[in-house]
């Protein structure tokens, strides 16, 4: 038997994930993508492969005030940005795609600030 391998489970944990949870034009898709040291987060409307808007930890608004900050409290401006940013482009709702990733830390801090800021999901 092969030795568990964390990053091929959580792909395996996101293409189930994704088999049921896709963006439209009326709802798109708040996708989140954790790496090691930053977190990324895209609304994207996957009728037309568009993505509406898009906010991250290397964003240069993000990145001044980050310094010296846990990486969950950056998650949380991250998910406020990415709320104001998909509010501007008129988008109000979403479906949360967690990216095979648990619904826990970062994710959640992410998760939890884009409702704060506006989005339903």
């Amino acid at each position: 038997m092969a030795p568990f391998n964390r990053k091929l489970a959580r792909v395996k944990r996101h293409k189930r994930l994704r088999a049921r949870v896709s963006g439209t034009e009326s709802r798109p898709r708040l996708a989140v993508f954790r790496s090691l040291s930053q977190i990324y987060a895209q609304v994207i409307d996957d009728t037309k492969g568009n993505t509406l808007c898009a906010a991250s930890s290397l964003d240069k608004e993000i990145k001044e005030k980050a310094d010296g900050k846990k990486k969950s409290e950056v998650s949380e401006m991250v998910g406020t940005l990415v709320a104001k940013r998909a509010q501007e482009s008129g988008v109000t709702q979403v479906t949360f795609d967690r990216g095979g990733n648990q619904y826990h830390g970062r994710v959640k801090a992410l998760g939890e600030a884009a409702r704060k800021a506006g989005l339903k999901f």
